[in-house]
C-alpha cells in the first residue's frame, strides 16, 4: 500500500464524518454505493446508496435551521492495513458530540468502525462498515428512533 492509497482511504473515512454532520444523507449513501453497513439497530446489513440514505434519514434527527443533526463526528486512532493489492481494512474509534438549543455540548455516542475497502475503477471505495457501539449518552436530541439497550457494550 502506497502513501497515496493510505491517504485516499483516510480521506474516504473522514468524508463520512463531514457528510453526516452536514445532514447530507444522500452523500453518505453515495460513499457506500459498493458497500454494506452493519449496525446494531438493523437485523441485516444495509446495502447500497439508496438503502443507506434511507436508513440515516429514518434514524437521525435533522434540525430545520440548517437541516443538519447538529453533530460533530470525530474519528481517531485510525489504523489502515493492506488486505491484498486492491483491498484494505481499517479500524478506528469514533465519538459523536452534539449541541442544540436545548442540549448543551456533550458527547452522545462512541464506539468503533471496522471498515473494508476495495479499489473500484482505480479509486478506493467502502466495501463494508461494521459499527460497534461502546458508549451511549443522551441520544434524545439525535435519534428519531431509540436504539435498543442491547447495542450498548459493557
Amino acid at each position: 500500500m502506497t502513501a497515496d492509497d493510505y491517504f485516499a482511504i483516510q480521506n474516504l473515512i473522514y468524508s463520512y464524518c463531514h457528510r453526516i454532520d452536514r445532514g447530507d444523507f444522500a452523500g453518505v449513501g453515495e460513499l457506500f454505493t459498493h458497500a454494506a453497513i452493519i449496525v446494531p439497530a438493523a437485523t441485516e446489513p444495509v446495502r447500497g446508496a439508496q438503502a443507506i440514505q434511507e436508513m440515516y434519514a429514518k434514524f437521525t434527527r435533522r434540525y430545520p435551521d440548517g437541516n443538519t443533526p447538529k453533530t460533530a463526528h470525530v474519528t481517531s486512532n485510525l489504523s489502515i492495513e493492506a488486505d491484498g493489492q486492491d483491498a484494505a481494512r481499517s479500524q478506528a474509534y469514533f465519538l459523536v458530540h452534539q449541541a442544540t438549543a436545548a442540549l448543551a455540548l456533550q458527547p452522545i455516542i462512541g464506539g468503533r468502525y471496522f471498515d473494508r475497502f476495495a479499489r473500484v475503477g482505480g479509486a478506493w471505495r467502502f466495501a463494508e462498515r461494521r459499527i460497534e457501539i461502546d458508549l451511549m449518552g443522551n441520544l434524545s436530541a439525535h435519534m428519531l428512533q431509540q436504539l435498543g439497550s442491547e447495542t450498548q457494550r459493557s
